[in-house]
């Protein structure tokens, strides 16, 4: 029998003992999949060889390599904790009596979001303990490769959109495994959150992984991000190379796969550095059209049918582009000529002016281009998404979430990330953020009713008293 508090369960490739924490098991740091060490730095995932006795999940796995995120100064800052070896794992939250019960609950796997570069579903950020016990759902998050490493186009040696490769490895280790936490594999709902949005609505689209996904929970997604064109991706790999010093080479798999991690990230880094440009979303390297998961746009797949008889909650925030925007000088010290010109660049010259003149409400040239931002990049996107799903019948629900810190000294509303704390009732994991600023009364009602509708969509694919979206009506579920 296992310790008191703890809880084994047999896995396709070992035991696992998790941990009761509140009302659910907690089972951390589970491989899914062999370490991307030496040649298998820049390979599709490959099994996992297994373990012999019990091995310990209480603690999450370390994240993959990355740099700090430009969202730190929003969600707050970290402690790096990323580590090649171990890094490819999954953890599974269950209520206490699923592993016994039989009754084959509703599965959410979920998606941390970080424009494909930073972040891990290990975070306490996302710890979904809580949420699992609240909704009486198995929730499950992962890690999947990003940056270089899992998004440099260098298809030759197999190296492409390999961060979504390992995330199919994940929705099949899931089907193989969940049941054994008590989730039901026919009952799964992929969900994310920016970038694990992105992420999520390719899983649900590709004909592969599709059949995998019975629902889809979509939370502001960059879908005004179009996926990289394979030329432009084959520019960066070279650029890249040429940074790392081993350009046009025809060992290229074996050359990165001795580089120091350290200095892959560095590369990177001053590859993202030598393209920024204020307003730019896209990160250097992120899925590419053409590679595994991306056939075809998401527009072709949506209108070829990919989501249909699935039911889709998506939802943004009022705010998003605050958090990219409002920590930048060149942002808010734009004039309203300088705000035209990056408009133009981003939509042309005659649809710019047309557009800065709609969103002209806001006081400043900054919260103008700001608000436009947000559209253009997560809420015009989400919208398309939801119109053409409810049009052809789907349950489809719409949601904002407008609730913004008690005290706001950066302006930022209800940014991108805002609801995240909200979602997994993790207060106490952000204690840097400036999103939870200033005492709230409306925090712990916020989160249940927040928490509660996303839990109830996973579970049921219905949200109760919450209208489904109709195309050209009002329809959005406020939050805040």
């Amino acid at each position: 029998m296992p310790a008191e508090g703890f809880e084994v369960v047999e896995t396709g490739r070992g035991r696992v003992a998790g941990v009761a924490e509140g009302g659910a098991l907690c089972f951390r740091g589970i491989p899914y999949a062999a370490s991307p060490v030496g040649a298998l730095r820049f390979a599709p995932p490959r099994p996992h060889a297994g373990w012999s006795g019990v091995r310990e999940a209480a603690k999450a796995g370390p994240s993959v390599p990355q740099a700090a995120s430009r969202l730190e100064r929003v969600q707050g800052r970290r402690a790096p904790d990323w580590d090649e070896a171990g890094s490819l794992s999954v953890n599974v939250f269950t209520p206490r009596r699923a592993v016994r019960d039989g009754a084959g609950r509703a599965v959410l796997v979920w998606w941390h979001g970080g424009g494909f570069t930073s972040g891990s579903g290990g975070w306490d950020w996302y710890d979904g303990a809580r949420l699992a016990a609240l909704g009486d759902i198995v929730v499950v998050t992962a890690n999947y490769r990003l940056g270089p490493l899992g998004y440099l186009h260098l298809p030759e040696i197999g190296a492409a959109n390999l961060g979504f490769q390992d995330q199919v490895a994940v929705l099949r280790w899931v089907g193989d495994n969940i049941a054994a936490f008590g989730g039901d594999p026919g009952r799964v709902t992929v969900g994310g959150q920016s970038a694990g949005a992105y992420s999520s609505l390719m899983l649900a689209l590709d004909a592969a992984t599709g059949p995998l996904v019975a629902q889809v929970l979509l939370q502001s997604g960059p879908f005004g991000l179009a996926p990289q064109d394979p030329e432009e991706a084959a520019e960066r790999a070279e650029d890249y190379l040429r940074l790392l010093g081993i350009a046009l080479r025809a060992d290229h798999l074996a050359l990165l796969s001795a580089v120091p991690v350290g200095r892959l990230l560095e590369a990177y880094g001053a590859l993202s550095a030598r393209l920024a440009a204020p307003g730019k979303a896209a990160p250097p390297m992120y899925p590419v059209l053409g590679a595994p998961g991306l056939a075809r746009t998401f527009q072709q797949a949506h209108a070829g049918g990919g989501l249909r008889g699935k039911p889709l909650l998506i939802g943004t925030t009022r705010d998003e582009a605050t958090a990219f925007c409002g920590f930048n000088p060149r942002i808010q010290q734009l004039t309203e000529p300088e705000a035209l010109d990056l408009l133009t660049a981003q939509v042309g010259p005659h649809a710019a002016p047309d557009l800065y003149r709609r969103h002209a409400a806001g006081p400043t040239p900054a919260e103008v281009f700001t608000a436009i931002q947000t559209d253009n990049l997560f809420v015009d996107g989400s919208l398309a998404i939801a119109d053409r799903h409810a049009a052809g019948g789907d349950a489809t629900y719409v949601y904002r979430f407008d609730h913004a810190p008690a005290e706001d000294p950066h302006r930022l509303g209800a940014t991108h990330c805002a609801e995240l704390p909200y979602l997994f009732g993790t207060f106490d994991a952000y204690p840097d953020s400036p999103v939870l600023v200033g005492a709230d009364n409306r925090r712990s009602a916020l989160s249940r009713e927040f928490a509660t509708a996303l839990a109830q969509f996973v579970a049921t694919g219905t949200a109760e008293g919450w209208s489904p979206h109709v195309p050209g009506a009002a329809g959005i579920r406020h939050f805040g």
